[in-house]
């Protein structure tokens, strides 16, 4: 059982967070987007509940970069460049969190796989048995 609230941070410790109700859904991001900001071939991440993140120390360190285009945020540590979480264009309280930043066990595992289309040449999406959405799952429903 999950206890809450979950904790977690960045890399070099200055940002500390904790989420206070359980997570809404999760999924894998394969968009260029994340394969750039996390280096990786997906993004793992989970949806808050809004108003549930409380950024417990560090908060001056995070920084987030707006592409511009109507494109969620990408929010980060200045200081170590740890991805944290992203947040909706419009909507400040609408913050998807990357699992990897979570200190323990968030309680939830992706349940999905989006952007498709632009999965990294170079490694396979794996045969895990989740649906697969070309673009953003929400866009499918």
């Amino acid at each position: 059982m999950v206890e809450f609230p979950l904790t977690g941070g960045c890399l070099c410790g200055g940002v500390r967070y904790e989420v206070t109700e359980p997570l809404i859904a999760s999924s894998y991001c394969h968009c260029k987007r994340c394969q750039r900001r996390t280096g990786t071939a997906a993004a793992a991440s989970a949806r808050v509940a809004p108003g549930s993140l409380r950024i417990l120390q560090g908060e001056a360190l995070v920084k987030c970069w707006d592409p511009g285009d109507g494109g969620f945020a990408k929010c980060f540590c200045s200081e170590c460049g740890s991805a944290l979480w992203s947040r909706h264009p419009t909507d400040r309280e609408s913050l998807s969190v990357r699992l990897g930043t979570f200190d323990g066990d968030p309680g939830i595992r992706p349940d999905a796989r989006q952007f498709v289309n632009y999965a990294a040449a170079w490694e396979e999406i794996p045969e895990d048995g989740l649906p697969r959405y070309p673009e953003s799952r929400l866009a499918a429903k």
